[in-house]
């Protein structure tokens, strides 16, 4: 195993380098950098950093040796290819990195280097390195659905009271409001932002179990008179806190709750976004038109078609929100681990939950832009109320004649009527006011008045005004 002291210059990437070409939402995106392999190599070495210094506090490793190893610990002094390379012999990448970090440690301090993972395992060191990983992506992500958030408070008061037609299974159903279909995706980004934070303040624990899940090796470098309760205590606590991270109730090697609770969180969070993206997707169509996406220069051009502008933003995180629930219930069937370490289930878990991370922290950071820059269409939302002459409005009509003709009579009516001004393109209002069964029961003035979709949004306003008064639910992440 090799190592470089310089960072390679810059110039074009390696072959073996994923840029994200075919990963457009995540391309560039904070939470890219956070998750990449580098990332994840500093993780790893943050983990074996604080684990010398938790170590030193307990006093089994000198604080001098522990101060050489955190020095040595930085991700430009690895070559992050030859450790993936390496891997290849070892199925993990911490065999090869405890090598590499040692000849770094070694180069200033031989002494010191003989405490490099001292009593530790492979999985202590790559679960705590993937779950500081977490921690930096899911800061990144809650920050962004926290702006997501305020913007669609803001829509959802300025069109509080725009109507529009709800739909249902694709159709027009009755009258809704723009502020509460808002609203309703506020409270589904505050839902997973709650969910997001409270995996990252309390879900994420260090990993600390060495070799089968016992720490004997922490035990038997701690002194044949250590106290077991007390290693176990003390350096779980030390370990926790240098890290930032939390103290399990016992080592999780073949325990992947932690695992599996993130997966379920990022699946939510895609798919709270998805739901965004695909209302959005169906009201920028050329035929509906009620809302669009923010106009960049450039943005959503066509290859073939110079007229199109592409709803690029909700298309990219429309895509993460099908990929990261598959992605976590390859986590979730990583849980079936058999004995006391896994041989495929945990090595099976890293790439999903990579992907997982940046495909929602993607989708979270393109969100902020999409909401921000959303152009809102009250006057195309007006047309297609007018689009069907008042038939959006029928149930209404129907709960009126209900109690004066009878509520059978009455449902079999506006049906009826419905489907005539359909097949004419008559408003209903003309229908209804010709048919000899409503002669004295139904004005053509009480007709017009009662399908004014207006009139007829229930209580879309006091639901908005409740969504953005309830107390906010949504702390920050851990630091």
């Amino acid at each position: 195993m090799t190592f470089r002291h310089e960072p390679e210059p810059p110039g074009p990437l390696p072959a073996h380098v994923d840029a994200g070409l075919l990963s457009p939402v995540r391309a560039g995106t904070p939470v890219e950098a956070a998750v990449g392999d580098t990332a994840w190599l500093q993780a790893m070495l943050d983990a074996e950093a604080a684990l010398a210094r938790a170590q030193a506090r307990c006093g089994t490793v000198p604080a001098r040796a522990a101060a050489y190893i955190t020095a040595a610990a930085r991700a430009e002094l690895l070559d992050v290819r030859e450790l993936a390379l390496a891997a290849r012999e070892t199925a993990n990448p911490v065999v090869g990195l405890v090598k590499a970090l040692t000849a770094v440690v070694a180069e200033r301090s031989p002494a010191a280097a003989e405490y490099v993972h001292r009593g530790s395992t492979s999985q202590d060191v790559l679960d705590t390195g993937a779950m500081l990983v977490a921690q930096r992506a899911l800061r990144l992500t809650v920050a962004d659905l926290r702006a997501v958030a305020a913007a669609l408070a803001d829509l959802a008061a300025t069109h509080r009271d725009t109507v529009m037609a709800g739909r249902t299974l694709a159709l027009h159903a009755v009258p809704t409001t723009f502020g509460l279909k808002a609203a309703g995706w506020r409270q589904l980004v505050l839902d997973a932002a709650e969910r997001l934070d409270r995996v990252a303040r309390g879900g994420l624990p260090v990993s600390l179990g060495g070799a089968a899940g016992t720490l004997a090796g922490y035990l038997q470098y701690a002194g044949e008179d250590a106290d077991p309760a007390a290693v176990l205590d003390e350096l779980g606590a030390a370990f926790a806190d240098e890290t930032g991270l939390a103290v399990p109730a016992l080592p999780w090697h073949a325990l992947r709750t932690p695992v599996a609770d993130l997966g379920a969180a990022l699946a939510h969070t895609a798919g709270a976004l998805g739901k965004i993206a695909a209302d959005v997707l169906v009201l920028t169509r050329t035929e509906v038109g009620e809302v669009a996406e923010p106009a960049v220069a450039g943005r959503g051009a066509s290859s073939a078609m110079p007229h199109k502008r592409n709803p690029v933003l909700a298309t990219m995180i429309r895509s993460a929100s099908v990929q990261v629930p598959a992605l976590a219930a390859v986590l979730t069937q990583c849980l079936v681990t058999e004995d006391e370490r896994s041989a495929g289930m945990w090595h099976a878990e890293w790439q999903p939950l990579r992907e997982a991370l940046r495909l929602t922290g993607g989708a979270a950071h393109t969100a902020v832009e999409l909401v921000r820059g959303l152009t809102v269409r009250p006057e195309r939302m007006r047309a297609n109320l007018e689009a069907t002459g008042g038939q959006l409005v029928s149930e209404r009509v129907s709960a009126v004649l209900a109690p004066r003709i009878g509520k059978t009579a009455a449902k079999e009516l506006l049906t009826q009527a419905s489907l005539l001004a359909a097949t004419t393109g008559r408003p209903l209002a003309d229908v209804l006011a010709e048919l000899p069964q409503l002669a004295g029961a139904l004005s053509r003035g009480e007709a017009a008045a009662l399908l004014d979709p207006d009139g007829y949004t229930g209580v879309a306003g006091p639901l908005v005004d409740r969504a953005l008064t309830a107390p906010g639910r949504v702390r920050a992440a851990a630091p």
